[in-house]
Order: C-alpha cells, then sequence, then structure tokens
C-alpha cells in the first residue's frame, strides 16, 4: 500500500498525539509500505507576534496555507494511496480527500462535547465552539474511522448522526514495554532517586495537567483517606508542572507534606514507579481510552478508577472503581471519602487476595498489544482499498 498520514504539526508541542503517529508510520513502514507524513509547516506561528495571537497565526498556517500547498502534490499521488487522518481534530483537513480512498482515527471527543456544554467541568468560550464545529464539519465528510475505544466510536456516531461506510474499534497497544519488577527493588531505587522515603510503599498517579485527569481529585481522596485511616504512606504525582489549582488544592491538605509532585520522569522510572506502588489512583472524569490504566497494570501494580467508559473498557474486571468526582462542590468531600474506603480496601488486602488482584491486571494489559494493534489496523487499510477496487472506484 501507498499511504499519506496526516499529523498534527509539531509546532503544537502536544505530545501523545505525536506518539500516535509515530507509531502507525513506522509501523506500516516496517510491514512493507510506502509510507508519507504531511502536516502544516510553520510559517505565521514563527513570526514575533504577541503570545494572544500565537494561536491564530498556527490556524493560518494549517488551515489556509498547508491546504494550498499540497492540493497540487495529492493529485500526483497513485489512484490507490491511503490518506489516514491520525488525529479526527484534524478534520478540516478531511475534504481535500475525501473523495480518494481515506480513513479517520478518532482519540476522545471530550472537546466537541465540550463545546456543546455536555460537560459542566469544561466550559467552552464562543471562539472554541466555532472551532470545534468547524473540526465536525471536516471530519463528518469522511466515510471510514477507526476508534481507541467503544465509547469513543459511540460518540463518533452521535456527532455523525448516521452510519458511516466503516466504523470499527481497535484498541490502542502500549507504544513500549512495562513489566513487573519486584516492589522493594523498585522502591529502594526510587528512595534513592527522589530522596523520598517510598521504602513502605506510597500511593501513585501518572497524568497532566487536563481538566479530566482530575489531579485536583486525586489530592481530595488521598487527604480523605490519610484522614480516616491510620497509614501514613505518601502520594506521588508525576506528570506535568502541576497547576495553580493542583498547586492550591495540595496547599490545602492537611499531609500536604507527604504530596510529592515529580516532573521530567524518564520511561524506565516511570515503570519502576508503577512496579513499586502500593496502589495507582487514576479519578479520571473523562477519556478516551486512558494509557495509564494498561500501564500500571502491565507493571503489576493494582489499579483504582472511575465507574465510567472507557476506563471501565479499558480496565475489564482487574480494577477497583469509584464514582466520577461530581462536580458540585459541595458533594465533593462525601465522593472522596467514599472513594478513600475503597482505596483503603486495596491497601489493606491480605497478601494472597494482593496477589491476584496484581496477576488479574497483567492478564487483562495483554490485550493491548502494540503488535496486534497494527496488524488490526493494517487490515482494515486493506478492506478500505480492496472495497473501493471491488466498486471500480479505484483502478
Amino acid at each position: 500500500m501507498f499511504i499519506v498520514f496526516f499529523t498534527h504539526p509539531d509546532f503544537l508541542e502536544s505530545q501523545s498525539m505525536p506518539r500516535f503517529a509515530s507509531m502507525l508510520s513506522s509501523g506500516m513502514e516496517e510491514k512493507g509500505h510506502t509510507v508519507e507524513v504531511l502536516t502544516a509547516k510553520s510559517f505565521f506561528f514563527r513570526l514575533p507576534v504577541p503570545k494572544l495571537l500565537k494561536k491564530w497565526m498556527g490556524y493560518i498556517d494549517q488551515y489556509v496555507l498547508f491546504p494550498i500547498s499540497i492540493k497540487k502534490k495529492i493529485k500526483c499521488l497513485p489512484t490507490e494511496a491511503l490518506f489516514v487522518f491520525t488525529d479526527h481534530a484534524l478534520g478540516p483537513w478531511v475534504p481535500i480527500v475525501a473523495h480518494r480512498p481515506h480513513v479517520i482515527h478518532c482519540h476522545d471527543f471530550l472537546a466537541q462535547r465540550s463545546a456543546l456544554n455536555q460537560i459542566p467541568q469544561n466550559r467552552t468560550g464562543w471562539t472554541g465552539r466555532q472551532y470545534q464545529s468547524f473540526i465536525r464539519r471536516g471530519y463528518s465528510k469522511g466515510q471510514n474511522f477507526i476508534s481507541v475505544s467503544k465509547k469513543t466510536q459511540s460518540d463518533l456516531h452521535t456527532f455523525l448522526q448516521r452510519k458511516p461506510l466503516l466504523s470499527e474499534v481497535v484498541y490502542n497497544g502500549l507504544p513500549r514495554q512495562f513489566k513487573v519488577i519486584d516492589k522493594t527493588e523498585c522502591r529502594n531505587i526510587l528512595t534513592n532517586e527522589t530522596k523520598i522515603d517510598l521504602s513502605e510503599g506510597y500511593i501513585l498517579h501518572v497524568g497532566g495537567n487536563q481538566w479530566y485527569k482530575n489531579r485536583v481529585g486525586v489530592i481530595k481522596i488521598y487527604d480523605a483517606w490519610r484522614k480516616r485511616y491510620n497509614t501514613n504512606l505518601p502520594l506521588l504525582m508525576i506528570g506535568q508542572s502541576p497547576s495553580r489549582a493542583i498547586i492550591k488544592e495540595r496547599d490545602l491538605a492537611g499531609y500536604k507534606q507527604d504530596i510529592h509532585m515529580l516532573t521530567n520522569i524518564n520511561d524506565s522510572l516511570i515503570n519502576l514507579s508503577y512496579s513499586g506502588a502500593s496502589a495507582f489512583l487514576f479519578p479520571s472524569i473523562a477519556e478516551g481510552f486512558g494509557w495509564p490504566i494498561v500501564e500500571a497494570m502491565a507493571s503489576g501494580c493494582p489499579v483504582i478508577t472511575t465507574n465510567d467508559a472507557p476506563m471501565t473498557e479499558v480496565a475489564g474486571n482487574a480494577a477497583s472503581l469509584i464514582p466520577v468526582m461530581p462536580f458540585e462542590v459541595n458533594k465533593q468531600d462525601a465522593w472522596a471519602t467514599k472513594a478513600a474506603e475503597i482505596l483503603n480496601i486495596v491497601i489493606t488486602m491480605a497478601t494472597d487476595d494482593y496477589k491476584e488482584n496484581i496477576a488479574k491486571g497483567v492478564l487483562n494489559a495483554v490485550r493491548f498489544n502494540k503488535a496486534k494493534a497494527l496488524e488490526d489496523i493494517e487490515a482494515i487499510y486493506f478492506e478500505i482499498i480492496e472495497k473501493l477496487r471491488s466498486k471500480n472506484k479505484i483502478l
């Protein structure tokens, strides 16, 4: 196959989407396919303009210059070239090749739902609503879709308001290997690296500052747990430098001296952090998939996450579940207390039950295999080409 991948421009400084695009393009190249990657280049974005205008300069690069620059190139590509959009947020580019073989990968529709005021935790302004509408009009021109979860697929169908020609689900595969490592060994290494005493264990959270990751909720649960139960394990929060709201929540916590925010942690230490943790706390309000759930399970760490899709879809029967944190502030303390009860049950499990919990997680994580994901995606790519060939729509 000749595959053309459309990806987010590097000047957006995203992390997860470039990793996904790289996995697809390199994976298909390794399978012997001819691959080309197209994305917008920085021209207006790199101009010395005020910070408030940077976003708009990027929009000009993406939605004005880029379509003009590639139209001639696309006409010269083979008729059987498959155009792959690595994210449905690239929707404004879809009409350029909607008449050619194409497929759109869908990750989450949180921004789309927020723009329709369906998520009170993430209000969207007028310009944001217009931008999401622009994206939706674009990907709605598509016919073939691959979603990372059934929840994402369900949201897609709601937004399309029609049945697409093809709509499949392929779960993400772990982009790198995670393995179970002896907990004592992990804790000793991490204690030396961080200068925090982790010898008796710790609660772990891994995630960014996005509203849906609910790092504020992590601190609320931990503080409620420490107040109610006589266990003084520290909390490690690995990810971006905390936002003001997260710092404020930590400073209000009664046990703030035991809440540690770690940034710029390398991959090997993250694996050690998962394996050494007493429990992994992941109370996300929403997700498209939920990578850390799988990473923690593959590393031999019990997982506590929310009882909503796609977290439940990814966790299977291998996680302990808590409700989603309510939006109403006056209900959040009761929520944290209830979640703390679940956390304490996990922490105080009998040894055999704890080992069984870990074993279930490791087995569940096997479902999310990178090689299998690439095989399934490749098969769908072939299916799209073959269907069009059989209808004589491509030579």
